[in-house]
């Protein structure tokens, strides 16, 4: 009796086998020391965040000074070296390019204050964000006259200065090497017809801005330092800021005065663009709109229009490869500087 129980549970356990095999015939059994399913390690990926206005206008400013960073060690030993350093640099000289960067680079400078901020929040929860908006907009000069915008002024102006000094740095440089290519052999060369270089600058700043990884680096976190733009990169050879030629910038931060003081116009005009980051409403579009309306400066565009304007004139003008170099040192990048640093009246 035992016999025919134990065979009928053998021929029972032989029937179920045989059933899973038809079911599943490409199916391994799994082996009886490994689990059923391994665990997968779940890593939450954030999302890149997209860059505001001020950001990608600032990251701009930040790609600017990279590159004067790369030219106090660029080479300059042949005329396409001389022809990449004029490329690079008025890559940023067209239209209002370089003026919106700066202006919004200096913006979040001085947003490295939050007592400022907190005054101009607690005027837009009195009057209403619109309110605020309006007189930051059509009056820049307004954003100055809050009592904690000093500190976030001389913030500004600081940087303003280094960031000029970078450039005059690089200025020196070629304006040097002008005097020292005159005996190479190479750079008395003739130029002969330019016109293939006046093309190429009759079109500056129409291109694309090439961001590298370093100035995406400075553009997601480096801000958060608050320092001036040519500060956030390395060069080879520092030098100290107290070594530098002095172009300290002619700014005029007088209150009161009754006449329209350009200087106080640009500070004001960067402070409120610092500050209309800083509110809180419900229509983002609109703070784009006055936002957009700052990022601009006559005067400082102006001043550049004629960078680029006497920049052909050189370049025309010149009849060795030499010369090229005077006409980056005087006009593409000392003139510059003065533009962004001084008054430019």
């Amino acid at each position: 009796m035992l016999t025919t129980v134990l065979a009928i549970g053998a021929l029972s356990m032989s029937m179920n086998l045989a059933a899973q095999d038809n079911t599943a015939p490409d199916t391994a059994a799994p082996t009886s020391n490994a689990p059923a399913s391994a665990p997968v390690l779940q890593l939450d990926q954030a999302t890149p965040r997209e860059p505001t206005l001020i950001e990608r206008s600032a990251g701009e400013y930040a790609a600017y000074h990279s590159v004067i960073a790369d030219l106090h060690s660029a080479p300059i030993a042949s005329g396409r070296d001389l022809d990449d350093a004029m490329n690079r640099l008025t890559a940023f000289y067209g239209e209002e390019r370089l003026v919106r960067a700066w202006i919004a680079y200096a913006a979040i400078i001085a947003a490295r204050h939050p007592e400022y901020l907190d005054e101009v929040r607690e005027l837009a929860d009195y009057y209403g964000p619109e309110a605020a908006m309006t007189g930051l907009m059509y009056d820049p000069t307004y954003a100055t006259s809050f009592a904690s915008s000093e500190d976030a002024q001389a913030s500004v102006v600081d940087a303003m200065a280094a960031d000029s000094a970078e450039i005059m740095d690089v200025s020196v440089r070629y304006r040097a090497a002008a005097y020292d290519l005159q005996s190479e052999r190479w750079a008395n060369r003739s130029h002969g017809d330019r016109t293939d270089r006046l093309a190429e600058l009759s079109h500056m700043g129409s291109a694309p801005i090439d961001m590298t990884d370093e100035v995406l680096m400075t553009l997601s976190g480096g801000f958060d330092q608050g320092l001036p733009a040519s500060a956030l990169f390395d060069r080879i050879e520092s030098v100290p800021l107290s070594d530098r030629p002095s172009v300290a910038p002619q700014l005029t931060l007088t209150v009161g005065e009754a006449a329209p003081d350009p200087d106080r116009d640009r500070i004001g005009r960067i402070l409120s663009v610092a500050a209309l980051q800083s509110l809180n409403n419900d229509d983002p579009a609109r703070t784009d709109q006055v936002v957009e309306a700052l990022l601009s400066d006559p005067v400082v565009e102006r001043c550049l229009a004629w960078v680029r304007l006497d920049l052909q004139q050189c370049v025309a003008a010149g009849h060795f490869m030499y010369e090229d170099s005077f006409c980056i040192a005087e006009h593409a990048l000392m003139d510059v500087s003065r533009c962004l640093g001084s008054s430019a009246n």
